[in-house]
């Protein structure tokens, strides 16, 4: 894929921080403030409160108090989707992570009651340290850079270790079959928006299916694992929190390491994607190592990763096509929306690139 440094955007500028809040996005202070005295364990007000600019599907918001700082993230406001904005999927998972010493905030309450602040939410630490979007890391020096990635991958590793039974997430998703039920689940939504034929689409919705490698694990699979959904120490270069487990299940951890890693074939724009950018010279580890440090802390095999790659591009294309369907119906016009929608092809292409490397004829 091809360099588009002439059209980054800087997210971290754009993203981090926070902002006044909006009247359609204010909250009820004194029901807030009721329910932190019932729920939330040292809790001394007043409070105050500010919403984190970043573009979430679940509105998160800073509150403050005089002692302590708190995040709060709850589900949009009005009808939602069956299954769409799960914070509390995000809660349970994350509460059971916890203990385990897994670098997720700590969690302090989950409030069910749309009467409360008009949409569920949960409470939960504030992790205090830095949000990181450019995948190039700019403003980092090669050791650095390195650093980073490593703690990256040895954090997931860790996720994909810990034991669901012990934790208590035994019930959080069916554990068998992950990449046979996304794949079916991809193909069907793709085909619902298909607007062009693309043979190369249609040989992978044949090819995948028969050709999915032995799940030999099943993990906590996190479901959107990148460089924007962590918070890193201020000063040294780990993890001290994993966020946004909206997409978290049970499931195959191959997948969820092997999404992490197209970001080595995404494009650079300024967030995760590393596509065209001299890795080499920037000090951040290659394909072939990142693998090595991931399997030598797992203990798994050696994946398939061209599989796995072809899969992870069939599936963003096919949740992309459903962008383009929209752009041409006229239900998503924006700008950013036609610009993603012409991806489509090039992601379709790449998948097949890496399906013919895994053995397809």
């Amino acid at each position: 894929m091809t360099d588009t440094s002439e059209n980054m955007i800087d997210y971290e500028k754009e993203m981090v921080g926070t902002i006044a809040v909006e009247d359609k996005d204010k909250l009820d202070l004194g029901a807030l403030t009721a329910w932190f005295e019932a729920n939330v364990e040292g809790y001394a007000g007043p409070i105050s409160y500010t919403k984190f600019k970043g573009g979430q599907s679940n509105p998160t918001y800073r509150i403050d108090t005089p002692g302590a700082s708190y995040v709060l993230r709850r589900q949009p406001f009005g009808k939602l989707l069956p299954s769409a904005h799960a914070v509390d999927r995000e809660y349970k998972v994350m509460t059971a992570l916890h203990p385990t010493g897994f670098p997720v905030p700590r969690t302090y309450g989950l409030c069910e009651d749309p009467e409360v602040l008009g949409s569920k939410f949960f409470v939960m630490s504030l992790a205090d340290g830095r949000n990181l979007w450019n995948g190039a890391l700019p403003n980092n020096t090669p050791d650095e850079r390195r650093e980073i990635y490593f703690a990256m991958i040895d954090t997931i590793a860790d996720l994909h270790k810990a034991d669901i039974d012990e934790i208590g997430l035994a019930d959080f998703g069916k554990r068998e079959d992950y990449c046979a039920r996304q794949i079916n689940r991809w193909s069907k939504q793709y085909k619902l928006s298909e607007t062009e034929t693309i043979p190369e689409m249609d040989r992978l919705i044949e090819w995948l299916p028969e050709t999915i490698p032995a799940q030999h694990a099943s993990s906590v699979v996190h479901g959107d694992y990148r460089l924007d959904n962590m918070i890193f120490h201020k000063t040294e270069n780990r993890v001290i929190a994993v966020l946004d487990w909206e997409l978290s299940t049970l499931g195959d951890p191959i997948a969820d390491f092997s999404y992490l890693m197209l970001n080595w074939y995404n494009d650079a724009d300024g967030r995760a994607g590393l596509g065209g950018v001299d890795i080499k010279a920037l000090g951040i580890p290659s394909v072939e190592e990142a693998v090595e440090r991931y399997v030598t802390r797992t203990g798994f095999p050696v994946p398939p990763m061209e599989w796995y790659f072809a899969y992870n591009l069939f599936r963003l294309a096919g949740i992309i096509q459903g962008i383009k369907k929209r752009v041409i119906d006229g239900t998503a016009s924006s700008a950013h929306a036609k610009k993603t929608s012409e991806r489509v092809v090039p992601l379709v292409e790449h998948a097949y690139r890496f399906a013919q490397a895994a053995g397809l004829k």
